[in-house]
């Protein structure tokens, strides 16, 4: 592609949400860029669980299919780069990528995800996506009925402890330091035989991913078979900030109920704008979001 082609969308991001959304406006006729850079968060992920036709399939299979389908549409086009920079111009956006390619578009779609900052634990990048897990709607079933541990504090680890509890009564909460439980919640906690340990964690030991034993800085051992963790979640891109997209208290992307966020023009979907990190809800997501983006189109002109 030549520098300064100009586009009816630019969808930044050419994971689940971005092709959803490029299909959904691909099949309405408009003229679309996808820019993707190829670093979908679960990429470690093995499989991907609770999405209807693809339940088992692996992320790449998913996305790989899903690529290829969308790239059938005449109207859509695809990138593989960075985008790093964006400008709100006259009569739309101007978008440049770390090549110093430039791209214009009357309207952007920011399906750029979020980037988890690991904890300083050793061996805990490594099992991310495999065996500590951050969903058990997406992964509890292949644990269930395990020895699990979730790594939380305080309200939300409480709250993450009888959600778990659903799916295996062989818990234990790792708050890795001093709880900030309330004694309230540590009765029941305890009530339902859920353990609480606060030592610290010294690493995670692991093969290939797949997790042995929590090891402790009192050098005990303890055997898991998975983990619950949330990291912290930090914008992947942050072209929408500089745009001027307002955050929400959760760093999320604030959008409406049609997907558009704070600035004119600009929509987002996908993890990069809602808790939920699953494909089924970025798919879902992501085919409104273009929906929603055409009708503003149309009714531009009509």
């Amino acid at each position: 592609m030549t520098n300064s082609n100009h586009f009816d969308v630019i969808i930044i991001g050419g994971s689940y949400a971005g092709l959803s959304a490029g299909m959904s406006l691909g099949r309405a006729l408009r003229n679309v860029l996808i820019i993707d850079s190829g670093k979908p968060c679960n990429r470690q992920t093995p499989h991907s669980h609770n999405f209807l036709t693809q339940d088992g399939q692996t992320p790449q299979a998913i996305s790989t299919l899903a690529r290829e389908q969308v790239a059938k549409y005449s109207t859509v086009q695809f990138l593989d780069g960075l985008a790093t920079s964006g400008v709100k111009k006259e009569k739309g956006f101007e978008i440049g990528t770390q090549a110093g390619d430039l791209f214009t578009a009357k309207k952007l779609v920011f399906a750029t995800g979020v980037r988890d900052v690991m904890p300083d634990i050793k061996g805990f990048a490594g099992c991310w996506g495999i065996s500590v897990i951050h969903c058990p709607y997406c992964h509890g079933y292949e644990v269930r009925h395990e020895k699990t541990g979730i790594l939380a504090n305080g309200d939300i680890g409480f709250e993450f402890a009888r959600l778990i509890s659903n799916w295996t009564r062989e818990l234990t909460l790792f708050t890795n330091g001093p709880s900030t439980l309330t004694e309230e919640q540590r009765d029941q906690l305890f009530g339902h035989q859920i353990g609480i340990i606060e030592t610290e964690i010294d690493h995670l030991e692991h093969q290939q991913g797949y997790l042995q034993h929590v090891a402790l800085k009192d050098n005990r051992n303890i055997a898991l078979k998975a983990m619950y963790a949330r990291p912290v979640m930090l914008q992947h891109c942050d072209i929408p900030a500089a745009l001027g997209c307002e955050l929400n208290e959760q760093g999320l992307i604030k959008v409406d109920m049609f997907q558009k966020t704070t600035v004119p023009g600009v929509y987002a979907c996908g993890d990069s704008c809602q808790p939920a990190r699953a494909v089924a809800t970025a798919v879902s997501t992501g085919t409104f979001a273009g929906a929603s983006l055409n009708r503003e189109l149309i009714e531009e002109r009509f």
